[in-house]
């Protein structure tokens, strides 16, 4: 104890006087910062003499605590307990000795106040200089005398040990002695006490007999505890089983402190013990350290880190062996391998103050500036896990900083002294001014470029060096940055902090000093997404040799709340990292590799993703025993006495350690011999002699690392000569050869030499064709035959037979053969497979199906065969099959194209035999959405038309499907939402397209977006155009739009800012328009009227023939005699909207049922629309279509009528709104006297001045209000006739849809487009009725609704869908309904001739229909 006192004082003086020297590396650099002339401060020596070591005292004792510090001025001494100062003025237990030692009298302690006990630290302070803070220093006070166990009286067999348990708190153990019989017993080389307390006494005699018992003296009265009485026995007569009195038991110690391993025994004969580490034995009798105590114990004094292990306790009485192991953990406290050096500096600079320091467990650095912990901030960092940097130094800084390490087993700390030093005065002569425009040129997230120009008072500069002060804005603490060079007129700064204001200011220098700063530049450094800093003090240990646990602690700059952390690992030398997701601050990582380096990381997470990755810390699993067996194990019998032993290490990755030995073990080959063990060292051979002659014997090794014995090879067998043999010249050639050829082996069998007293290790066999030195092999000198493999059929080969030893090869005998013919025919080819069909899965799948006529019928398949499966793109330059193998009948092809055709053939293979390629089947992947954009988007001017510009692009490289269309989408705002972009559709697969009525002078944006069948691809680039600055052509007078042929409207609306056509129209253009509009109505209508009334027919026929073409079938089969509906070309404002009566058909059936003329009056629709029906099926927002009637449907006379399509519908209820076009534009004005027509979104302008109407109607007399029915998945066409009725057989609603059945015949692959009406009107869906008979009654109180010409800028609808059900026409029911004798009488007149009196009259009852129509608006 004194030793290790005196050892801790010298370690005290030397730090001491480490401190007080100035560190020459740091002045050195000191001075080179500091201008000559500057006043140089020395360091001044201040530091602990003595400090305080962990004390142990009793209640009630006197305590001194001692400390005493070096100053060149007296230093004032202050203590603290627990991290809080004493007051030791008023303390009248505690007071403070001369040489500030504390001296604590009567200790205080008992079970609920504990004054005394705790961590006590000596500060010491320096006016104007500093102040430093000692180790701290632990004060344990001895609990209350008390027995955890007491000893039990016993007996014991003269001559065995026995051990008396009196078990205390550790604290009492210095405290306990032993009486026997009340006298005190004293402790010689037989008689020792455990650590615990417990008394062992081996060998015992007949003198040990007595009463024992143990006392404790902390203080106050001794404590006894119960009387024990041990009895003495003789010698027993029979031997006794070995038992263990007390086992080793593990131990965690100090380096320094002393350990007890116990191993006592009781048996007889009387044991002996012996003691292993880590599987070697300890020499226990040359050892300082070791001590072998009575009974077997293990003392181990002066721990060292070397010293830890597993003890093995092995005990032996010749009978029988027991064995015991513990393990000793030690740990260390605390040392410094690199002290804080004193440091100079000038302000603004940065330093680093340096500190490593080692332990076990790793010990953890925080630092001290005068007495108060430095909390890591911007300016005072942590770095390399322990040392100081800090930035931008100001003279507060300067003091004593100390560094203090601790651990669980003790504390250490070191101190350094940091001056800063005023810069020198200048000398003589011209400063520089200031520099000129300083500018950050660059400004990013974390570092700022300056630059500035020379000062005034030196234009050129080219001696000048520059100083950059910058600092945060708000915070007094300067950072310095200099320039590179003489003249450099920049500077970096670096590791600066996101989105943060900061001061720059810059300082010129020439050889007489520093000129003036210049003026302080604000700059703001870039916002970044927050993310955390790397997690500090990472560290890892190895827990066994499979798992590692890894800790670190929160990031110094989290920015925001930790979601959790992301540990990467790998293997060192390799590339293969692995990560784990972990939530806390340590994780253990189990399944690694045996003694093997790995590297670790760690990143935190935050709401903004990954943060900094910390450095690699490198760590390696503890070793282990190897888990594999040495290789290539080989027996060579030297003689009659000894067998060479030899083989390799184990494979790479199982050693798990360092190998330090093999353990050989051999026996008889008989089961019951005993095993023969010998450990040998790292040698990988072994020589073992003194064997028995001619006796077989069995070897297995094992090898060994500091962990223990791995496993063992399996055993193997040599048996020794009978006699020692002659090896001292080479074997004669073996009596005989023989040979025979196989188709591709050759059967080799000998016999041996006939001089049996020469040794033969073995055979060599050397074969090849026409020589025998091709291959060589070699076989035990045992065997008499082998078999060569692998020869090639009727091949002659030539073959050599040696005996060979240790001294070599024999003479050689040769024999010859030749290999027999390979005389296998060739299989017959099977028969291909037959049926091979391809069935479309999806965009990239295909399922090929076959069968075999090889198979049963049950086509099982019960043999060995497999089918290959190969397919290509059916392009005829594509010659490059792939293929797939299968022992199924068939097979999924998956990863095609999509819309792409493919050819698949088939072929069986079974053993050798392989058919040929089955007959081909084809098969093309569906179509997929397109995967790439538009490409090659190039914009352009229209030349004179400055307004106007040309888009053009080229397909998508990925169409995946026939392009039924393109998006083009521009804006004026690049960064704009897409859904506020203007929208302009293009149809099919054109690829150029116009858009006019642009602003001059403004860059435009372009996307463009293809869509096939299956929906819309992604967007291309954004390309950029200006539109020119001049008008072109356009003057006052001419017209100001660009309106093509094919000019159609945008998607935008008809209020669009760009590319409307109704935007800016002339107004004497309108005029003329609405005039030529008028004029050409009138003319029409008077030629409508002759035509009617030169017409004749017999008016009861055509009655009959419309009935019977109703009820006949719900598909128009137009003739010669279908009924012709009356033409009601009108000029009247309002018209009356006409229900039609209900019939009493029990089955109804929404149809809308026009009558056409003839068949050719229907034809021309579906010729028509054909192309574009299939190039518009879908709308380009929402489920529009774009369907327009044929103008040669027009031209034949056909009625227009109002239609109302409908859209198919998504399979869930579905309510959607979309905007619909105003379909007034300078081509469509019309006379006031005209039905708007509420055609479709995307149709192309009319010449003709009528657009086609479109209606489907339908009226219920039990029902007024609106229905919605679902509509079937196929498009109805809308037929080009007027509704008319039958009075007994027409449907009750087949006023709506009874096209239907044709147009699926007609295109049942067309969608249904969704309903459109374009006037806002309260009635979204009308039919036009045909004209009542003269003298009919009228309702007056039926609502009727005008129907005006206005311009409709958006109108929205709502199409609905119904999940699960196909959804027929629409019927949209009107209050009231006319009499069955109304819809006959409709009937009637749809064939009638009209004189011109009767039309007059008719078109007055229209009039009147129209005003009632109107009351229904307004109402």
């Amino acid at each position: 104890m004194a030793a290790r006192g005196a050892r801790r004082l010298l370690g005290s003086l030397w730090i001491a006087l480490f401190l007080g020297q100035p560190d020459p590396a740091a002045a050195a650099r000191s001075s080179s910062q500091s201008p000559a002339g500057s006043t140089v401060r020395t360091f001044t020596p201040f530091y602990f003499l003595v400090e305080p070591v962990d004390t142990l005292s009793v209640r009630g004792a006197f305590v001194i605590l001692n400390c005493s510090a070096y100053c060149e001025t007296s230093p004032k001494i202050e203590w603290k307990k627990d991290g809080t100062f004493l007051n030791l003025v008023s303390d009248d237990r505690r007071q403070l000795l001369p040489d500030g030692s504390l001296l604590i009298n009567g200790v205080v302690h008992s079970k609920h106040n504990k004054p005394d006990e705790g961590y006590y630290q000596c500060v010491a302070t320096v006016e104007s200089l500093g102040t430093i803070v000692s180790r701290t220093a632990k004060l344990t006070v001895a609990g209350l005398p008390r027995f955890t166990s007491q000893p039990e009286s016993t007996s014991v067999y003269r001559g065995n040990s026995v051990i008396l348990n009196c078990e205390v708190n550790a604290d009492l153990v210095p405290f306990v002695r032993w009486e026997q019989d009340r006298q005190p017993f004293f402790l010689d080389d037989r008689i020792f006490t455990l650590p615990s307390g417990a008394l062992i006494i081996s060998n015992v005699t007949d003198g040990d007999g007595g009463l024992y018992r143990c006392v404790i003296e902390s203080g106050g009265s001794p404590k006894y505890s119960d009387e024990a009485e041990l009895k003495v026995l003789p010698d027993p007569e029979v031997p006794l089983n070995l038992v263990f009195l007390r086992q080793p038991s593990s131990l965690t110690k100090v380096t320094g402190q002393s350990a007890v391993f116990p191993c006592v025994t009781a048996g007889f004969p009387t044991p002996v013990i012996k003691w292993m580490r880590n599987e070697e034995e300890l020499t226990i009798e040359d050892s300082e350290r070791f001590l072998l105590l009575a009974g077997g114990s293990l003392e181990i004094s002066d721990i060292t880190e070397d010293d830890a292990g597993t003890y093995a306790c092995i005990v032996d009485n010749g009978n029988e062996t027991i064995e015991a192991q513990a393990d000793l953990i030690v740990q260390a406290p605390p040392e410094f391998l690199k002290l804080p050096a004193n440091i100079y500096a000038h302000e603004s600079m940065d330093i680093v103050f340096e500190c490593e320091v080692t332990g076990k467990p790793t010990p953890t650095v925080k630092w001290i500036k005068n007495g108060d912990m430095v909390i890591p901030s911007d300016y005072f960092k942590i770095v390399k896990e322990h040392n100081l940097q800090v930035l931008g130094l100001v003279k507060s800084d300067e003091g004593f900083y100390q560094c203090i390490a601790e651990n669980d087993v003790g504390n250490a700390q070191a101190g350094a002294q940091l001056i800063i030093l005023e810069h020198a005065p200048a000398t003589t002569g011209p400063l520089p001014s200031a520099p000129r425009d300083v500018v950050a040129s660059l400004v990013s997230t974390r570092f700022i470029k300056l630059t500035w120009r020379t000062p005034a008072s030196d234009p050129h500069g080219d001696n000048l060096t520059y100083t950059v002060f910058y600092t945060k804005e708000g915070i007094n603490r300067e950072r310095v940055e200099n320039t590179s060079r003489p003249g450099e007129m920049q500077v970096t700064i670096q590791n600066l902090m996101p989105e943060t204001v900061y001061v720059f200011r810059v300082v010129a220098q020439n050889k007489h000093g520093p000129g003036e700063s210049s003026v302080p530049l604000k700059v703001a450094t870039q916002p970044e997404v927050q993310l955390p800093g790397p997690a500090p003090n990472i560290r890892a240990y190895a827990n066994s040799p499979t798992s590692i646990t890894v800790t670190w602690d929160t990031p110094l700059s989290g920015n925001g709340e930790i979601q959790n952390y992301k540990l990467y690992y790998m293997e060192k030398g390799t590339d293969n990292e692995q990560d784990v997701d972990v939530g806390g601050h340590s994780y253990t990582i189990n399944g690694l590799k045996k003694y093997t380096e790995y590297s670790f990381r760690v990143v935190a997470y935050n709401k903004h993703g990954p943060g900094v990755s910390t450095q690699d810390v490198v760590v390696q699993t503890l070793s282990d025993v190897p888990s594999a067996a040495p290789q290539n194990l080989s027996l060579e019998v030297r003689n009659s006495k000894s067998i060479m032993i030899q083989w390799q290490p184990p494979p790479a990755g199982t050693h798990n350690g360092q190998i330090t030995g093999y353990k050989i073990r051999y026996r008889k080959a008989s089961r019951k011999s005993e095993v023969t063990e010998s450990i040998g060292g790292t040698q990988l051979f072994q020589l073992i002699e003194g064997l028995e002659r001619g006796t077989e014997y069995s070897f297995r090794v094992a090898a060994l690392t500091s962990n223990g014995t791995g496993p063992a090879t399996d055993w193997i067998s040599a048996e020794t000569f009978e006699s020692d043999l002659d090896e001292t010249r080479v074997p004669e050639v073996p009596s005989s050869l023989h040979v025979r050829p196989l188709v591709t082996s050759i059967v080799v069998s000998w016999t041996p030499p006939e001089n049996q007293n020469i040794v033969v290790r073995g055979y060599a066999i050397g074969y090849g064709i026409g020589s025998p030195h091709a291959q060589t092999i070699k076989v035990d000198y045992k065997q008499r035959y082998y078999t060569i493999e692998n020869l090639d059929p009727s091949s002659h080969y030539v073959i050599t037979l040696k005996a060979f030893n240790n001294v070599g090869e024999g003479i050689p005998l040769y024999e010859s053969a030749v290999t027999r013919p390979h005389t296998v025919p060739d299989p017959s080819p099977m028969m291909p497979p037959v049926g091979v069909q391809a069935s479309i899965l999806s965009h990239d799948t295909i399922r090929i199906t076959w069968a075999d006529n090889s198979l049963p019928k049950n086509q099982k398949i019960t043999d060995a065969r497999y089918y290959t499966v190969r397919w290509k793109t059916n392009i005829p330059a594509n010659t490059k099959y792939k293929t797939a193998n299968t022992t199924t009948l068939s097979y999924l092809v998956t990863s095609l194209k999509p819309n792409t055709l493919y050819e698949f053939s088939v072929m069986v293979t079974k053993g050798r035999r392989s058919s040929t390629w089955s007959m081909t089947a084809h098969g093309t992947t569906f179509e997929l959405v397109p995967t790439s954009p538009p490409k090659d988007v190039t914009v352009v001017s229209k030349e004179g038309k400055p307004r106007t510009i040309i888009v053009n692009w080229q397909p998508p490289s990925e169409a995946n499907g026939k392009i039924t269309g393109y998006i083009i989408y521009y804006s004026t705002d690049v960064n704009a939402e897409i859904h506020d972009w203007v929208i302009e559709p293009v149809v099919g697969n054109r690829l150029t397209h116009q858009i006019q009525e642009l602003t001059l002078d403004t860059p435009y944006y372009f996307k463009i977006q293809a869509r096939n069948s299956k929906g819309m691809g992604p967007m291309s680039e954004a390309v950029q155009f200006r539109t020119p600055k001049a008008l072109g052509s356009a003057g006052k007078g001419s017209r100001p739009l660009d309106i093509g042929p094919d000019y159609k409207p945008p998607m935008s609306g008809s209020n669009s800012p760009h590319g409307s056509p109704t935007s800016h129209l002339d107004s004497n253009m309108l005029l003329v328009i609405i005039v030529s509009v008028g004029v050409i109505t009138i003319v029409i209508v008077v030629i409508v009227a002759v035509f009617c009334t030169r017409r004749t027919t017999s008016h009861q026929k055509k009655k009959r023939a419309a009935c019977k073409s109703v009820n006949g079938s719900h598909k128009y089969k137009g003739n010669s005699k279908d009924v012709k509906p009356p033409d009601l070309w009108i000029h009247h404002e309002r018209l009356e909207l006409k229900p039609i009566d209900k019939s009493p058909d029990p089955n109804p059936i929404m149809t809308d049922t026009p009558i056409p003329r003839n068949s050719q009056d229907i034809t021309p629709v579906d010729n028509s629309m054909d192309s574009n029906i299939h190039q518009r099926r879908n709308s380009y927002r929402g489920h529009e279509s774009e369907d327009s009637m044929s103008t040669l449907a027009g031209r034949r006379g056909m009625r227009p009528k109002m239609m109302m399509p409908f859209d198919s519908q998504p399979p869930q209820p579905v309510i959607s709104a979309h905007p619909i076009h105003s379909l007034d534009n300078p081509h469509h004005h019309f006379h006031s006297g005209s039905l708007a027509s509420p055609t479709r979104s995307y149709h192309h302008h009319q010449v003709n001045p009528w657009p086609i109407g479109m209606s489907m109607s339908n009226s219920d007399r039990a029902n007024s209000t609106e229905s919605v029915r679902n509509t079937p998945s196929t498009d109805t066409m809308p037929a080009s006739s007027s509704q008319t009725g039958c009075a007994d057989h027409q449907d009750p609603e087949s006023a709506t849809a009874s096209y239907l059945a044709n147009a699926q015949e007609e295109d049942s692959g067309q969608s249904l487009p969704t309903a459109h009406v374009r006037p806002s009107h309260p009635l979204k869906s009308f039919a036009v009725p045909a004209v009542p008979p003269t003298g009919s009654t009228y309702d007056p109180a039926l609502p009727s609704t005008p129907l005006l010409t206005q311009q409709v800028h958006s109108v929205k609808t709502a199409s609905i869908g119904t999940l699960g059900r196909t959804r027929p026409p629409m019927p949209v029911v009107v209050p009231s309904a006319p009499d069955v004798q109304e819809t006959t009488r409709m009937l009637e007149d749809s064939e009638s001739n009209y004189e011109p009196d009767e039309l007059t009259k008719e078109m007055a009852h229209l009039e009147g229909l129209m005003k009632d129509l109107n009351a229904i608006t307004t109402a």
